[in-house]
């Protein structure tokens, strides 16, 4: 046993034990993290104009800051980009972490000498969480690979920018810059394809034990590793890989088809990272849900989703929340952002400690019949079928298909098949009965005849690649949306279909 792997153990168990005041705590650290941020915000141009010398409670602060997203703090986010100071936060950000915007392009969202100590503990607490809980330290000895952004930063203005991915790899600790991979210089290769062969090339000879990143990037990876190396799966080229980290989208979809590549089973661990701060992690191997982070810069607020958009919208403290419910989240931050809608939607199916599973996106969904398909219930159709047809499904997408001749609508699944299944009407019609089973309103919709049952169009190999690449989000940080309720994805995925080459 290596040195690393020898300390890693006392040290995870040191780590939890200092955690589990927060843990245990959760109420009485949430309001810590309130009055912290309040007494920081009175020094803000923000905190000015929305009167914090008057707030001293969660009531006052509700009162006193709507709940807004990027689009309505812009004049705020744009004084910060130019350099202004203590506009949401005391002095300037350290970093602008640039990510993808829904109505007004690019988002440039602040991290602070505060802020970005946070997302590294988190990182780093979930991994000695889990030595501590299965005492496997064997990888820390072992390669690690982290397949994200470019950590390089654009200096041409006020506050480098960055990707979030790209900017925590400065942060990255000296003890494991020498296991880690890729090389700098692959890592800032602009073209995802060209990246991933080059992280192939380097990687295919060392002994890699833990790797990390989206799963359909990951997946990625993995079959390229497979077509340069002639191996049957990435056991036979890393047989010492042991642990799997990710992030950003549902991993249950992807898991079968995963350890098809992998060759057989490996251990998980689920993160919940956002440029808004870090949120949740994996604290458990049984059971579901993610740990919320209470004492990591972030205060929350949660708006129950059908309430969401509405005047007299509550917005719930964490000892108010309920289980199995859906709820938008809210978070006030020590980057500076305040009562900020960061678009997601989370589920409780724990109170004590407090877990969370992320159910969506607030504006991802499809409800072009009223239905409201949400994320998480088109991800566990999708894993429900994978299981039971034992599928090799890539990727997919659902949209309505609303105009149709002389027939009823329908929800079009968008799927790539590594291989056409042979039965597809059978599919079809289990995938259907799932998502009846899933949302009433749905089942609704099919029994009154309003709808049609689903139909699955089998777009073809590498079209959600190519579509992703048109849009100029081809790995690293970014992700296809689900579900939509409108066809524009779908129609480019089918465009992107004919266009195989």
């Amino acid at each position: 046993m290596g040195i690393k792997a020898a300390l890693s153990l006392p040290y995870a168990k040191y780590t939890l034990r200092r955690n589990r005041k927060w843990i245990d705590h959760p109420l009485e650290s949430q309001q810590k993290v309130f009055r912290q941020l309040i007494q920081q915000g009175r020094k803000t141009k923000f905190g000015r104009d929305h009167g914090f010398v008057q707030i001293d409670s969660p009531k006052d602060f509700k009162e006193k800051v709507p709940v807004r997203d990027y689009e309505d703090l812009k004049d705020y986010f744009e004084a910060v980009r130019i350099g202004e100071e203590s506009i949401v936060w005391p002095g300037k950000p350290i970093y602008l972490s640039k990510t993808s915007g829904t109505t007004s392009g690019a988002k440039y969202i602040p991290i602070t000498k505060e802020s970005i100590p946070y997302h590294i503990k988190a990182a780093r607490d979930s991994i000695l969480n889990y030595i501590y809980r299965t005492k496997n330290t064997g990888f820390v000895n072992g390669k690690m690979i982290f397949l994200q952004g470019s950590p390089q930063l654009d200096y041409s203005e006020a506050i480098p920018t960055g990707r979030l991915s790209g900017i925590v790899a400065h942060h990255v600790p000296a003890y494991l810059q020498r296991n880690r991979m890729p090389s700098f210089a692959v890592n800032c290769l602009d073209d995802w394809e060209d990246k991933v062969e080059a992280i192939c090339q380097e990687t295919l000879k060392e002994p890699m034990s833990l790797i990390s990143g989206i799963p359909p990037w990951v997946q990625m990876y993995f079959e390229k590793l497979i077509e340069l190396s002639g191996k049957d799966n990435v056991k036979d080229i890393f047989p010492d890989f042991s642990l799997f980290i990710y992030g950003g989208v549902n991993y249950a979809p992807y898991r079968q088809n995963m350890e098809r590549l992998i060759g057989r089973s490996v251990d998980s661990i689920e993160l919940y990272p956002a440029s808004e701060g870090f949120i949740a992690y994996q604290d458990q191997e049984e059971g579901e849900g993610l740990l919320l982070l209470v004492d990591g810069g972030l205060f929350y607020e949660f708006i129950p989703v059908e309430e969401y958009g509405n005047e007299d919208a509550r917005r719930l403290d964490l000892a108010e929340v309920e289980l199995d419910k859906n709820y938008a989240l809210v978070i006030s931050s020590n980057a500076g952002l305040w009562a900020y809608d960061i678009g997601d939607t989370v589920r409780f199916v724990s109170l004590n400690p407090f877990r969370i599973k992320v159910s969506g996106r607030i504006k991802h969904f499809t409800s072009a019949f009223g239905e409201h398909v949400i994320a998480e219930e088109v991800e566990q159709a999708i894993a429900y079928i994978n299981a039971k047809f034992s599928l090799d499904i890539k990727e997919f997408h659902l949209a309505p298909k609303i105009q149709v001749e002389e027939e009823l609508p329908y929800h079009e699944w968008f799927i790539e098949f590594n291989g056409l299944p042979e039965n597809m009407d059978v599919i079809c019609e289990a995938l259907n009965a799932k998502m009846c089973g899933l949302n009433p309103y749905y089942n609704d919709l099919i029994e009154g005849k309003i709808l049609q049952n689903l139909k699955i169009n089998s777009v073809h190999k590498g079209a959600f690649s190519r579509y992703m690449k048109s849009k100029g989000k081809l790995g690293g940080q970014n992700k296809l949306p689900r579900l939509a309720n409108n066809r524009e994805i779908a129609d480019q995925l089918i465009i992107s279909s004919r266009s195989e080459v």
